[in-house]
């Protein structure tokens, strides 16, 4: 079974640009991807494209084909879709399909185009990612099903709005030194607590924001990067899926989101690794609250800490595990389809030590990336390690 590098990555900043397609925004990605990869593009064996509003965005389905060409190769391509978790489960199955022996290289990524939409075509599109029959028809919106979360989190386990303000005004503060974040702006908790209301307790502060963007990773198996002389010092150890019940009144928990606990589990059981080793993670905070029940479901705070992890400095930059020193969803931008693959990037480059933040986790091995989909209905797990001699 081979190990899986990653070779190279590309991302496109993440912001407001509704005149660029998506097919634009990706063929920048696998650009930069290819540049720092140096890999050929004729030694790719596949695409795997994560992508998740293409139709309504863009009219435009059947997209695996349309980004091969974009990013300029010739191969084989397939479109996934798994909500906001489209691209890690992308990332997932080239995983599996290198370390099975099926490939050697293969480039992985996803894109999104959202603005284009406006605010409300943006959020009927997202919605379609919940129970169209029990959910949807009632009005529910995602905003709305995060802050009934957040409502039952605090019943169950305690925490108030501040707690959670205090995960915006981390991640926006990770995000000032990241040029491809949405906001590189400060924030303080007060803004947080002032910020008009979306669905309580979650304001407009607590939430992702509408992005497009794009992320591109060229991985290949142990054997190619040391027979090539790759540079590629960051490996995907392990690997993990899990998933739960479409609809939030069909689960045993709100408070908790078992399909991450499940992939977890599972990357870290397949890295040979537990949660006492991760330095660093980056996790899906499309909410404020949604990074709470992150960092719980992968052991890295227990049930019931993770509300206070961000206040009591546990999670910041310079705490003992930090947490998206990207800026996160939150502040460095949420295009859906990208955001599986962008936290990959993320996470290598912090422990290659070439992203801006690297400065705080010098002597980081091992990261995890957690993306997940819809109220997390489905979940990907993938664990890095440095492996440069």
């Amino acid at each position: 079974m081979s190990d899986v590098r990653v070779a190279g990555v590309g991302l496109t900043p993440f912001g407001n640009t509704p005149e660029r397609t998506s097919r634009d925004l990706f063929a920048e990605a696998s650009i930069a991807a290819f540049d720092d990869s140096g890999v050929p593009r004729e030694d790719v064996d596949a695409l795997l494209y994560g992508n998740f509003m293409g139709e309504l965005s863009e009219h435009q389905g059947h997209q695996g084909p349309l980004m091969a060409e974009a990013a300029g190769i010739r191969a084989p391509a397939t479109r996934y879709e798994s909500a906001c978790a489209s691209s890690g489960t992308a990332v997932r199955d080239a995983v599996m399909r290198i370390r099975n022996g099926e490939d050697d290289v293969l480039l992985v990524g996803g894109a999104e185009r959202m603005t284009n939409l406006g605010t409300a075509g943006a959020t009927e599109a997202l919605a379609i990612a919940a129970d169209d029959l029990w959910e949807v028809r009632a009005g529910m919106t995602f905003p709305g099903a995060y802050a009934l979360m957040a409502q039952a989190y605090f019943d169950e386990y305690g925490g108030e709005h501040e707690d959670l303000a205090h995960i915006a005004v981390k991640n926006h503060e990770n995000a000032l030194t990241n040029e491809k974040a949405q906001y590189q702006s400060a924030i303080e908790v007060d803004d947080v607590l002032e910020a008009p209301p979306v669905s309580a307790p979650l304001g407009l502060y607590d939430s992702c924001p509408l992005s497009d963007g794009a992320a591109a990773v060229v991985l290949t198996s142990e054997e190619y990067a040391e027979e090539h002389g790759l540079d590629a010092p960051v490996s995907i150890t392990g690997t993990g899926q899990g998933g739960d019940r479409m609809a939030l009144h069909d689960r045993e928990y709100l408070a908790r989101s078992p399909a991450a606990r499940e992939a977890g589990a599972e990357a870290y059981a397949d890295a040979g690794v537990d949660a006492a080793d991760v330095d660093l993670a980056e996790v899906h905070d499309c909410f404020t609250i949604a990074e709470v029940l992150a960092i719980e479901s992968l052991d890295l705070f227990p049930i019931g800490e993770g509300i206070s992890a961000a206040r009591d400095g546990r999670t910041t930059a310079d705490g003992e595990t930090p947490i998206n020193l990207s800026g996160g969803l939150k502040a460095k931008g949420h295009p859906v389809g990208a955001t599986g693959a962008s936290q990959i990037a993320e996470v290598t480059k912090l422990l290659a030590g070439d992203h801006p933040n690297s400065s705080f986790v010098e002597d980081a091995t091992t990261g995890v990336a957690h993306n997940a989909g819809g109220t997390v209905a489905s979940a990907t797990v993938h664990v890095l390690e440095e492996v440069r001699n």
